[in-house]
Formats: C-alpha cells, structure tokens, sequence
C-alpha cells in the first residue's frame, strides 16, 4: 500500500478505529524490536516503516482532535 493510500484510509477512520490502530501498531514494534534483539529478524528496514506508521497514525488523531475542537 502507497503511503498516500495508507494516510487516506487512516484519515476514514474513526477515532476509536485510529486508537485500535494505534495499539496494534505499537505491540508489532515490540515484537520487530524484541527479534531483532534476539537476531531472528531478517528485515530490520520493517522498525522504520512501523515507527513512521506509528507517527502517520498519531498525526491523524491530532489533526481530528483539534478539528473536533474549533
């Protein structure tokens, strides 16, 4: 999935949808960081990509946040 198609379905979402997303992504991060410590991970370049997922989620919900409040 492109990044703009990623970020378009996020913004689609609700915000309790965003939150589960959220959670998801951050237990993955734990795991790709827990084998990579253990040297059972074969691609480390999957980290970045969940790390800037995590930080593409947390902007939507923002950007919601501070629509829903003007």
């Amino acid at each position: 999935m492109k990044i703009r198609e990623y970020v378009e379905d996020l913004k689609a979402k609700s915000a309790a949808e965003l939150e589960e997303e959220l959670v998801a992504a951050k237990k993955e991060l734990f795991n790709l960081r827990f084998q990579n410590a253990t040297n059972q991970l074969d691609n480390t370049s999957r980290i970045k990509e969940v790390r800037k997922n995590i930080a593409r989620i947390q902007t939507v919900i923002v950007e919601k946040t501070a629509n829903a409040a003007k």
